[in-house]
């Protein structure tokens, strides 16, 4: 079913009646287009508003789907308000399939009411960029002896191999990322295990700033860790807290890949083994930041890593 990005007429129906029949959250993006009038010509063309803007769940009780098409929201909360009279996203699942379909939010007697078009489309399938300068993959559980295979990717705002300052972080998630730094600082000072602390910048970045979460086009599928941080000592990567099934003390294999511009050799690996450190969390839970130190590495390894990551000569 559902092979094409538009939805058939029976496809169609069948995600009507499986709204109607309820238990079926839903997220809501305000867009817009750039095509002035013609509603049925903007498809691909619809954009965030800003790149602040962010989904709005609503859950399947706080919202009524009749036969017609029409989607009663119920006792809306303050956000979904503020979209009356614009257009939005709708995403939600059906059998595990991401679909959208485009609609403005009506101010009606009954209160705000969206209508469920005639073409209902799949969520694109994001392809992840293979060529990364740099990535990683933690590859092995040394304890269990068991094959990982999760793959890490660098994180949008975090440039790695620079030295992180303050100010990548943005200055109206400051004061919450001050107060996470405060108490990671107090707990290394305890431990005396987080080498000289430049780390901690870019983790209270990733923990205190809020992350898109919009739907995908296969649920539950495992999303690649972010990056945040990569030198001679340590990798740092984040994640939701959900898939965070690491455990301090307990060792991993880790492969480093380097992307090389110029000469025959495409990609440089490096394999280390590495500890976790510490486990970082957000205020709110949610998102987790894993403190890999290197345990084995090869000292032509260092010498390269260290050169990356410190613009000076390894001595």
């Amino acid at each position: 079913m559902m092979e094409h990005d538009k939805l058939t007429g029976i496809e169609r129906e069948l995600v009507l009646q499986y709204l109607i029949d309820g238990n079926v959250p839903v997220t809501l993006t305000p867009i817009e287009d750039n095509i002035s009038s013609d509603k049925e010509d903007f498809e691909g063309e619809i954009r965030s508003l800003t790149s602040q803007i962010f989904p709005v769940a609503i859950k399947s009780e706080n919202m009524k789907v009749k036969k017609d098409g029409m989607i009663l929201l119920e006792n809306p909360a303050q956000a979904i308000k503020n979209f009356a009279n614009k257009k939005v996203k709708v995403e939600f699942y059906f059998n595990r399939v991401g679909l959208y379909f485009i609609s403005p939010v009506t101010v009606t007697k009954k209160g705000l009411t969206l209508a469920i078009p005639d073409q209902i489309e799949r969520i694109a399938d994001i392809e992840e960029d293979s060529d990364y300068d740099f990535s990683s993959v933690i590859y092995f559980d040394c304890k269990s002896r068991r094959d990982l295979n999760l793959k890490c990717i660098p994180t949008e705002g975090i440039e790695l191999f620079v030295r992180p300052v303050w100010k990548i972080i943005a200055l109206e998630y400051q004061k919450k990322a001050k107060e996470l730094l405060e108490q990671f600082v107090e707990q290394a000072k305890q431990e005396k295990n987080a080498g000289n602390g430049i780390q901690l910048i870019p983790v209270c970045k990733y923990l205190s700033e809020p992350h898109k979460t919009g739907l995908e086009a296969m649920e539950n599928r495992i999303k690649p860790f972010s990056i945040l941080f990569v030198d001679h000592e340590r990798l740092v990567v984040g994640m939701e807290t959900s898939s965070c099934t690491f455990f301090e003390n307990e060792e991993y294999g880790i492969k480093l890949s380097f992307s090389i511009k110029r000469g025959p050799i495409l990609t440089r690996d490096i394999f280390v083994t590495s500890l976790v450190n510490k486990i970082y969390r957000s205020a709110d839970g949610l998102y987790s930041s894993v403190d890999f130190r290197y345990t084995t590495l090869q000292e032509e390894d260092l010498r390269f890593l260290y050169e990356k990551a410190t613009s000076t000569l390894f001595n």
